[in-house]
């Protein structure tokens, strides 16, 4: 039975994957066309065809989101959003995820990936961690969205989390930022993305809910640089207790 039952897995899974690369493959020539517009206006636009193409994709494979409000949220209004890594289903994910103009912070090594590496890269800006060079121009792009009212989207753990533990130890850029333009922090939660699509192989796929929780705002107004470790332990602590609230599946029991 679980010979069958990995067989039935992985079909379902090289159906996901080739539906993924269809969809992707039809609304390409529209991105090409958009990556001539612009970062702004061009970058809007590939997002908003990132959605429609999840519109489609998600519910042919058997997954669909569930969004959970523990505060209000005003899509109006700009954020510098901080989400959890667990899955390489979160970067589809959250396009999904985000209903108002977001540039997502993302791994530059993505960006090789043929097709979808165009895709990826004309839609966020990309940041090699490796070079504190470019990491440091990373930021000034992302300075630059934000004062244009763009809200941005960042992975505080940079990679999946594989320790067991609810997060990883958060970098610097996010918080950094925050207190740099005095923009609010709004942490968000993805909960089901790790029994989606397991980060240790892509014919890992399994249909069904995928919870999004935006969680309660966190403000920076009147912080300092000097503040920056407390912010980054109190966004870490609050984002741990509701991961451990919700019972994710990827947290080892001690």
């Amino acid at each position: 039975m679980k010979v069958l039952l990995k067989f039935l897995q992985w079909l379902y899974s090289l159906y996901a994957i080739v539906l993924f690369i269809a969809i992707m493959l039809v609304i390409f020539p529209f991105v090409i066309f958009a990556s001539f517009l612009g970062k702004i206006r061009g970058g809007n636009m590939i997002l908003w065809l990132c959605a429609r193409w999840a519109d489609l994709w998600f519910p042919l494979i058997g997954i669909f989101h569930r969004f959970i409000y523990e505060a209000p949220h005003d899509r109006k209004r700009q954020f510098i959003f901080v989400n959890n890594h667990i899955s390489y289903l979160d970067s589809a994910v959250l396009v999904k995820a985000y209903h108002q103009q977001v540039r997502p912070l993302g791994k530059v090594e993505m960006a090789r990936i043929p097709v979808f590496g165009f895709i990826y890269k004309n839609a966020i800006v990309t940041v090699d961690r490796s070079s504190p060079a470019n990491r440091a121009a990373s930021l000034r792009i992302l300075r630059s969205l934000i004062s244009r009212g763009i809200s941005v989207l960042v992975f505080p753990e940079g990679t999946f989390n594989e320790t067991g533990k609810p997060l990883k130890e958060f970098y610097d850029g996010a918080f950094r930022l925050a207190i740099e333009t005095q923009t609010p922090i709004k942490p968000v939660l993805f909960l089901d993305t790790y029994d989606r699509l397991h980060y240790g192989g892509v014919f890992s796929f399994t249909p069904g809910r995928n919870r999004i929780v935006y969680l309660d705002e966190i403000p920076v107004e009147g912080l300092t640089k000097a503040d920056l470790p407390a912010l980054k332990a109190r966004v870490h602590a609050y984002m741990e207790e509701r991961l451990r609230f919700y019972k994710a599946s990827w947290i080892v029991k001690a």
